[in-house]
């Protein structure tokens, strides 16, 4: 391993790659092949382009746009210099994306060439009113720059600003520094785990989008174990059978997502044997689906990883020995704590509940994060006593499995991608047919969970469905708009006026095992 697992600053891990594997693929996408010795040079020349647009460090700098190798490039400069890099999904509606660049005052926006328009429409109306360059822009710029001197940034500065949605409504910036992004990776090669350890042939296939750890967290873990990513600009079922064939030897994907690659008719003629790790997480996994991408992929090491944007990522990991054909009972966990992590079972003062009892899921590691950007108050409260509180309500059995039964909070999660309802019944309140909106998630076979709205008429208005989903999807993304409505003549409310969810939830969940899906 040449003990380059100790490092824990990207400075450190691209000096290191840089001088042992100059020529080794650092980044592959559409036909472009970056060395890790020019990464390090155009990360140090981005360094000097954040300079001569009077960046410091602390400063942050947004990427909106679909995967680029540029943006990792820009993600690695940002992180060698304590610059912080903040990645925005593209599908978000407008104000959602102008919302994230007005909370983190962002200097610079880089874009996708197609978000450019969108980018510099929003920009003026900011407070910082941000410049905004293209990829294109960008390309032509770096050739001509110079390198920028700089003091490398420590392990505890941050360098990443994840967004994740909001209870109340608005997302919050998960504040991220690369002690936190790659603190775990010593742990887990200490411990011997096969599936930490890399060939330099190997290729980390980076198809989830960047705007989440799962997609930006794995050119994490490729950068730090001096390996190939093969960068796609978004997720396609031929786009992964594609890269597998091209050499793809670990991946992550969520199970919405690997349905569409395993039921592909272009599966049956994909040659899979490149493939050593599928690591699958962000939703249940059924038992069905997993056995037929076992059959279709028999020597991939299949993988469970269970955390969140506020851990840095996986926490807890289901081993491939947990994985059978026939199906067990611990295929239904969210697996056990990684090397490095420590996750408890708590109740609503924080004690720990004896196994087998539910409570709430609560993890100390060297990857929760710093704390939410400008947000002392919800910082507080996630991280008590040092102990990240996840939200999720789950059962932990007596040799540390954790089964996952409900969440605390009323997250939605379809498709892999996190929906609280406050923010959807915001965008829908405003119709003026609506008197009362409540959202809540229902079993969906192929996203695990889909968004339904129940709402109240005003008297004397009728509701027309399509009329309500059109109308959410003008203001928030569509995958956080309502696939369904329905009209119900008064929300169930507890004796303080609060509504319950969970009323509304309980025709679609009964008979289910667990009220997630």
């Amino acid at each position: 391993m040449n003990g380059y697992h100790t490092y824990t600053t990207f400075d450190e891990i691209l000096d290191f790659w840089a001088s042992e594997r100059p020529d080794g693929p650092a980044f592959e996408q559409d036909g472009r092949i970056t060395s890790f010795a020019e990464l390090d040079r155009l990360t140090r020349r981005i360094i000097g382009f954040y300079w001569s647009q009077g960046l410091k460090p602390g400063d942050r700098v947004a990427w909106l746009g679909k995967n680029s190798d540029l943006y990792f490039m820009l993600y690695l400069a940002a992180g060698r210099c304590g610059v912080v890099m903040v990645p925005v999904g593209w599908r978000l509606a407008p104000a959602e994306v102008a919302f994230i660049l007005k909370d983190t005052g962002a200097k610079l926006v880089f874009t996708g060439d197609e978000f450019a328009d969108a980018a510099r429409k929003i920009a003026p109306g900011l407070p910082a009113a941000p410049t905004v360059f293209s990829e294109s822009e960008m390309r032509a710029f770096l050739p001509q720059q110079a390198e920028g001197e700089y003091t490398p940034a420590t392990a505890s500065d941050p360098v990443l600003q994840l967004y994740t949605s909001g209870t109340t409504g608005n997302p919050k910036g998960a504040l991220l520094a690369s002690g936190n992004l790659l603190g775990l990776r010593n742990y887990a090669i200490e411990a011997g785990l096969p599936w930490s350890f890399y060939e330099p042939e190997d290729c980390m296939l980076v198809a989830m989008p960047c705007a989440h750890i799962g997609g930006t967290g794995l050119v994490n873990v490729a950068i730090a174990s001096g390996i190939r990513s093969l960068v796609q600009a978004e997720f396609s079922p031929v786009g992964v059978l594609e890269a597998i064939e091209k050499g793809a030897s670990q991946m992550f994907i969520v199970p919405a997502a690997l349905q569409m690659v395993v039921q592909h008719p272009q599966a049956k003629e994909t040659d899979f044997s490149h493939l050593k790790y599928l690591m699958y997480g962000a939703a249940p996994m059924p038992l069905e689906l997993l056995k037929e991408a076992v059959r279709t992929m028999p020597n991939a090491g299949f993988l469970q990883a269970y955390g969140m944007t506020e851990t840095s990522g996986t926490i807890s990991s289901l081993p491939p020995e947990d994985h059978v054909l026939e199906g067990n009972r611990r295929m239904r966990s969210a697996g056990k704590a990684v090397p490095g992590v420590e996750i408890k079972v708590v109740d609503a003062e924080g004690n720990e509940v004896p196994r087998g009892e539910i409570g709430e899921v609560a993890v100390r590691s060297p990857s929760n994060m710093l704390g939410y950007w400008q947000l002392p108050d919800a910082t507080a409260e996630a991280l008590r006593d040092g102990w990240m509180h996840t939200g999720d309500a789950a059962v932990m059995d007596e040799d540390g499995y954790i089964y996952i039964q409900d969440r605390i909070k009323d997250m939605i999660i379809s498709g892999g991608e996190n929906v609280y309802p406050a923010e959807v019944e915001n965008a829908i309140f405003g119709h003026p047919a609506i008197a009362e909106v409540a959202v809540i998630g229902v079993p969906s076979e192929r996203w695990g969970e889909e968004v339904k709205a129940c709402v109240v008429a005003k008297p004397g208005h009728e509701i027309d469905e399509a009329e309500i989903i059109a109308y959410a999807r003008e203001r928030v993304a569509a995958f956080k708009a309502p696939r369904s409505v329905d009209v119900i003549a008064a929300m169930p409310r507890n004796p303080s006026g609060k509504i319950l969810r969970r009323e509304l939830r309980k025709p679609y969940w009964d008979g289910q095992e667990r009220q997630v899906n």
